[in-house]
């Protein structure tokens, strides 16, 4: 996934930029219960071009303040990870001695690099850019994050440098488990990848991966073939990257990606957090099958009360992930970690699983019975037939009279009726709601 950073000075109009794009093209836009968005980063779809999007912190080169330090750390390193930046500059400030030093520091780069001078709310004001040809640019796009003027030139030209989605190809359903254990630094997923490989011992190849510098891990155990997303990439990388959570987010994102089935790690010692819940909202918008691993367990184990609290605030703060297993272990010594691979296995069987149109016809049926389908306006919903469409994760389409009107509790019965039907209960599905197309039949 190609990663577009944005850089610049303090309040120059960074975040209003990305809250402008992301807000509009963004596919992380729905807020389940008990999910907090950071909006600093977002996976962006910008005319058939999906890439990942961050918005540094300000650039100050001199201040010498902790929050300053950091800001200037995470811009350097987004310097260093992204594929594509986009430097922001105000016109209202005008060209200030930042900037400067800013763009030579871009100019070291050998990657893409879009000027944009913003605050510029129509064509009459471009007179503004003049004095930041001083930089030596070539072309500066003037745009107002603000009230969106030049924003559709500059994301177009954009996403012409980003490579087009390659052709889905559909997968064989007797292939590998791809894994990615993703989650807050520090809390032992490079631990957690050795103790997994060194219990294995049968690690097949080395396979180079679709990131950069990423290198993912195939082996096999009980002639079940799995492959450990990018374990290059969330290996430890230094204490100033470990501090810097939006870039770690996004490399979960670009595992995520990637992987069937998501091991979000938690350390038992701290409990749940805002971030840990940051990333498994990506898994639930991406519709990956999810295991919930409680690292550092231990630690804790020894007091029933403890451990007693701690399951119910995962259980609690996860809530809008009822069906993803919650495993306990340690990292460090080995202990039940040994589970962890049979659960994964147990998961992707559901999350590969199909229905034949007969039992998802009846089970419907048997739905709408419990549970007749609510007025609509005045009219009664009805549902003609379903069938499922895709697995991973199971996607069934029902087919109804007013597809845009089916209230999300419905959805929701409907979703738990499938879930008890067909055994689905450690996997996310989804349903689709479609109008009947004329001459089709009824089941």
């Amino acid at each position: 996934m190609t990663l577009v950073a944005i850089v610049g000075r303090p309040n120059v109009g960074k975040s209003t930029l990305f809250n402008r794009i992301s807000r509009k093209t963004s596919a992380l836009v729905d807020d389940f219960p008990g999910v907090t968005r950071d909006r600093n980063y977002a996976q962006i779809t910008w005319e058939g071009k999906s890439f990942a999007f961050v918005d540094t912190g300000g650039y100050v080169s001199t201040d010498s303040s902790f929050i300053e330090k950091q800001a200037r750390e995470q811009v350097l390193l987004a310097l260093e990870e992204a594929d594509i930046i986009l430097f922001v500059a105000d016109a209202k400030t005008g060209l200030h001695p930042e900037d400067t030093l800013l763009v030579d520091i871009l100019r070291r780069t050998s990657k893409p690099i879009f000027y944009a001078v913003n605050k510029i709310d129509g064509p009459e004001q471009t007179r503004h850019l003049a004095e930041f040809y001083e930089l030596g640019i070539d072309r500066l796009y003037p745009i107002s994050s603000a009230h969106g003027f030049g924003i559709g030139e500059l994301m177009t030209d954009l996403a012409e440098l980003i490579p087009a989605p390659p052709e889905e190809v559909e997968e064989t359903e007797t292939n590998e488990i791809r894994i990615s254990i993703v989650g807050r630094p520090n809390v032992g997923k490079s631990t957690l990848v050795n103790q997994i490989l060194g219990t294995q011992r049968v690690i097949v190849s080395p396979i180079p991966g679709t990131t950069r510098d990423a290198v993912d891990t195939a082996f096999e155990r009980h002639g079940q073939r799995f492959v450990l997303i990018d374990t290059a990439g969330i290996r430890r990388k230094g204490k100033t990257r470990e501090k810097l959570e939006k870039i770690s987010i996004i490399k979960a994102l670009q595992s995520i990606e990637r992987s069937h089935i998501a091991i979000i790690l938690i350390d038992a010692t701290e409990g749940v957090t805002d971030q840990d819940l940051h990333i498994a909202g990506y898994i639930q918008d991406r519709a990956r099958g999810c295991v919930i691993g409680i690292n550092k367990w231990d630690a804790i184990d020894k007091d029933p009360k403890r451990t007693k609290r701690f399951m119910e605030e995962v259980r609690d703060r996860f809530r809008f992930f009822p069906f993803a297993p919650i495993l306990t272990f340690s990292a460090m010594t080995g202990k039940r970690v040994s589970k962890i691979l049979p659960t994964v296995s147990e998961v992707f069987a559901q999350y590969n699983q199909r229905i034949t149109t007969g039992i998802v016809n009846r089970a419907l049926e048997q739905s709408l019975q419990r549970h007749e389908p609510p007025m609509v306006g005045g009219r009664r919903l009805k549902f003609y037939y379903a069938t499922q469409a895709s697995v991973r994760p199971p996607t069934f389409v029902l087919f109804c009279n007013y597809p845009d009107l089916v209230h999300f509790s419905y959805e929701r019965f409907l979703t738990n009726q499938f879930r008890e039907a067909f055994n689905l209960d450690k996997t996310p599905i989804r349903l689709l709601f479609r109008g009947r197309q004329k001459g089709a039949g009824e089941e």
